[in-house]
């Protein structure tokens, strides 16, 4: 399944269905569930004087969906502080393969000279919103003061594909106000249905770091060759900032869209210079206001471009034109921008020949009380909040995790709450909730940030994982989306189950059969020392298996050493007390697997973090003591929510 799936209707209006309608009776759709009045301006009272709502006929003549396909340059902004969306409008327009979903049937939806009567004043746009696609239906009035559109319009007057896109996107979050002041994130992740992160690199300190500074270059080079939509923003810090013009001709509180990202050659010069090229990296940006531009190195016009031979130049598409586009070398970029946005469409079709991802998706909410327990930093209730166990099974991975919570800007005044995640690996056989994170181990949390959405990337090895969503505060109560991209299948999904019941055997572990059980009991295998050498070299490759009642896990395999360290956990819920937990160590071979030894645990105390060394011996039951100690961590409890 690819990143475009099926498409639902918004409020229930068919495109095709209305369009049929308005054709047989002879009329032009006009949209009750998003009138040409005030109501679709603001949620606050009206702050425009003389607005009058007008079909894109009576603006001008031969009005066009499209003028000679789509660009940048067809994307300005108006008086609606929405450049986030604009910059996310002209990233789109670039990307044809993406705006083709957002735009869908675009020459059916062109006005067409030859055939006047075929046009009914009727569009319709997908976004993607919370794990589904949906299209949005539209009539043609736009806002309008003095004939001229009010907010979103092209260059070329007689365009109209992206005001009717800024309507759609409108009406979707309830009125035009409500998209004044957003995250450019939203916007990609709406286009694309992909997964957004914003670098910060005044915090990475990205324009003293040269190494850094080259790692992001070689990260957005490769994004931009993976079609990803990227834009940059300079935050305002006040509202006397808001939109101000700094001393290079860059605007804070704005956003502007990336176009390209290139190492660029300088044209030769000396003896060596026919065999060895030097090539700067640079990046360009456009302004969707179409105007303003960066006025330092490799603006429009600046001597440095005599560095760039005339080839060079055609090749990048270079024009000195004041439409807002400009280049910039990249370590500028990094000097004067403060945050890089980059939203990647991600590929989950098993039939491309790009990387694929496996996708793990689940919609869940936040309830109060049992199921909101806020941050980390809330020790007794943290826990509680939702939990999602997944498996890394290749040796190592990058999956990339997506929380979005389902806030809605046409709800007035409603900011977005803090959220994020926390990761943990937990036993390797674990099948119900974590109660106690701190029995766990703690591999890494996300930014906690009041955003739409939060991303992390971490670096995992092979291993069972548990990531626990909240709110940074305990009480806040939310619905949210959260996602995973692995390379490998995950096994993604909720834990719902607190403890082995009667309704769980698919859940829990064998050796419980729902009802009966005593006894948890979580065993940290760390490490073992002085193991008998039976091979040549470093003398051995061990591994452990754990085996109580029925239920036997197997721990990783750690090559050449007699002084493994597993650092893994298992977890049994245990019906017989009386039946021992055993611990056997194998040395791993090409034909046979030979034995190390063991221990057999028999205790039935109640105990947390009990740290043993335990001694090793053979097979029988009277074996004999084999080389080596075993270093455990044992938790140990009749209180079935202990671990």
């Amino acid at each position: 399944m690819s990143c475009f799936g099926s498409t639902h209707t918004y409020k229930g209006q068919d495109y095709t269905k209305l369009k049929k309608e308005a054709q047989k009776k002879g009329t032009l759709f006009i949209d009750l569930e998003f009138p040409p009045d005030d109501r679709s301006l603001f949620y606050s009272q009206g702050k425009l004087a003389d607005v009058v709502w007008k079909r894109p006929k009576q603006i001008c003549e031969n009005p066009k969906f499209f003028v000679e396909g789509t660009s940048s340059g067809d994307v300005k902004q108006g008086r609606l502080g929405n450049c986030w969306f604009v910059a996310a409008s002209s990233c789109l327009a670039i990307h044809k393969d993406i705006w083709h979903k957002v735009i869908p049937d675009a020459k059916d939806q062109e006005w067409d000279e030859n055939n006047p009567n075929n046009y009914q004043g009727i569009f319709h746009f997908h976004f993607w919103r919370f794990g589904e696609w949906i299209d949005v239906v539209i009539d043609d009035f736009l806002p309008t003061q003095n004939n001229q559109l009010i907010y979103i319009h092209s260059q070329t007057k007689n365009e109209f594909w992206s005001a009717l896109l800024e309507k759609a996107y409108a009406k979707l979050f309830g009125c035009y106000e409500a998209l004044d002041g957003g995250e450019l994130s939203e916007a990609l992740e709406d286009f694309t249905g992909g997964v957004s992160v914003t670098v910060n690199m005044v915090k990475l300190n990205l324009a003293n770091d040269a190494q850094e500074r080259a790692a992001l270059f070689t990260r957005m080079q490769k994004e931009a060759g993976r079609k990803a939509l990227m834009a940059a923003s300079i935050p305002a810090e006040s509202s006397e900032e808001m939109e101000a013009s700094t001393e290079t001709g860059l605007v804070k509180g704005h956003a502007y869209g990336v176009t390209a990202v290139k190492s660029v050659a300088l044209e030769g010069s000396g003896l060596f210079s026919f065999f060895k090229t030097e090539k700067i990296a640079m990046v360009r940006l456009r302004n969707p206001w179409g105007q303003g531009e960066w006025n330092g190195p490799f603006s429009d016009g600046s001597p440095e471009w005599q560095k760039i031979s005339k080839d060079e130049r055609e090749k990048i598409g270079l024009t000195f034109e004041e439409d807002g586009e400009f280049w910039m070398l990249f370590d500028d970029y990094c000097k004067h921008f403060v945050e890089t946005a980059i939203c990647r469409v991600v590929n989950t079709s098993m039939f491309s020949l790009n990387k694929t991802w496996h996708e793990g998706l689940s919609h869940g909410a936040w309830k109060s009380p049992g199921r909101a327990g806020g941050c980390i930093n809330h020790k007794t209730t943290f826990a509680s909040n939702p939990q999602f166990i997944f498996d890394i099974t290749e040796s190592e991975d990058d999956p990339m995790f997506h929380l979005l919570q389902k806030s809605t800007r046409s709800a007035a005044g409603k900011e977005n709450d803090t959220i994020g995640f926390s990761i943990f690996k937990v036993e390797k056989n674990r099948r119900c909730r974590i109660h106690d994170h701190t029995k766990q181990m703690f591999v890494e949390s996300s930014t906690f940030k009041n955003s739409r959405s939060i991303f992390l990337q971490p670096a995992l090895k092979a291993g069972r994982y548990v990531a626990i969503v909240c709110t940074f505060e305990p009480n806040i109560q939310g619905e949210f989306l959260f996602r995973m991209y692995s390379s490998s299948a995950s096994n993604f999904k909720e834990l719902t189950v607190d403890k082995p019941g009667l309704g769980c055997l698919n859940l829990c572990c064998c050796c419980c059969f729902g009802a009966g059980v005593r006894l948890v009991t979580q065993i940290q295998i760390l490490k073992a020392e002085g193991l008998e050498r039976q091979d040549v070299g470093s003398g051995a490759d061990p591994y452990c298996i754990v085996s109580c009642e029925r239920e036997k896990v197997r721990t990783k395999t750690v090559e050449d050493t007699i002084n493994p360290e597993w650092n893994e956990s298992v977890i049994f819920y245990r019906r017989n007390m009386r039946k021992p937990l055993k611990i056997q160590i194998w040395n791993s071979n090409v034909i046979r697997d030979s034995y190390l030894g063991k221990h057999v645990f028999t205790s039935t105390a109640d105990f947390m973090d009990n740290i043993q060394t335990v001694e090793l011996v053979g097979r029988g039951k009277n074996g004999e003591k084999k080389p080596g100690k075993l270093y455990i961590k044992v938790t140990q409890s009749r209180n079935l929510l202990a671990v």
